[in-house]
Order: C-alpha cells, then structure tokens, then sequence
C-alpha cells in the first residue's frame, strides 16, 4: 500500500499531468491507504461544498487501517527521534506511523518529512519488494 502525503493529493485533486495518472493507477488498483489526519488537513483546505465532496468521497472509499493510540505513539516516535527539531510536526508524525506500522511506503514533496521517513518507506514509483 502507499500512503499519499497531502502534498501529494493536492497535485491530485489539481489534476497536475505529473502526478495525476500515476494516483490514478494507484486509486483503480486500490494501492492507496488513507490517512485520517491526511484527509483532515484536505478537508480544512477545501474551497467550497464541490472540493468536499470529492475528498469525501476518496475517503469513504479508500481502505484505511485503524491503530489505536497512533497519536500517542506518533508522540513518542517524534520525541525519540527528534523530529520536531527537524521540523517535521506532529501530522507528518502520525503519517509515518501509519507507513512504520502497515508497512506502506509514503509519498511526499515535502523535503522535511523525507529526511525523516526511513528508505525503505519512501514511494520511489518503483514496484516494492513485498
């Protein structure tokens, strides 16, 4: 499974030609795991009742894993490691949490969370060994 950041789903829902028939792909053979705080960040951003909807929708219908107490963990994950430090927040926190404990990689522009996220967890585009 892959996780997208919502760097990632904002070129998406852009309709940007770099990413779009690439998420694409990945939505029709259901390879995206959603990301509860990744939907609520796209959420808080949509302009209007129309961009809701669409990324209502991908969220009602993307597979999704459940871990509770993620928060918590992201907590001590981030702490542990410093990640804030790094500025890296408790969002990209929890994120990385999701891919460390369903073993899905992540898919980010954001060059702060990448240094943090371990190589075998970073989306390359590449077919992973699983």
């Amino acid at each position: 499974m892959i996780i997208l950041d919502t760097t990632i789903w904002i070129e998406h829902l852009k309709s940007n030609p770099n990413y779009f028939s690439i998420i694409s792909t990945l939505l029709e053979n259901r390879e995206i795991l959603a990301v509860e705080c990744v939907f609520g960040e796209l959420l808080q951003g949509a302009k209007n009742d129309f961009e809701r909807d669409i990324i209502w929708n991908f969220w009602v219908h993307l597979p999704k894993e459940h871990y509770e107490n993620i928060i918590i963990e992201a907590g001590i994950y981030s702490a542990k490691h410093k990640l804030l430090d790094m500025g890296v927040g408790l969002i990209d926190a929890v994120i990385l949490m999701h891919g460390i404990k369903s073993s899905s990689e992540i898919w980010t522009l954001d060059t702060k969370f990448l240094k943090v996220i371990p190589d075998s967890l970073i989306y390359t585009g590449l077919p992973a060994e699983r």
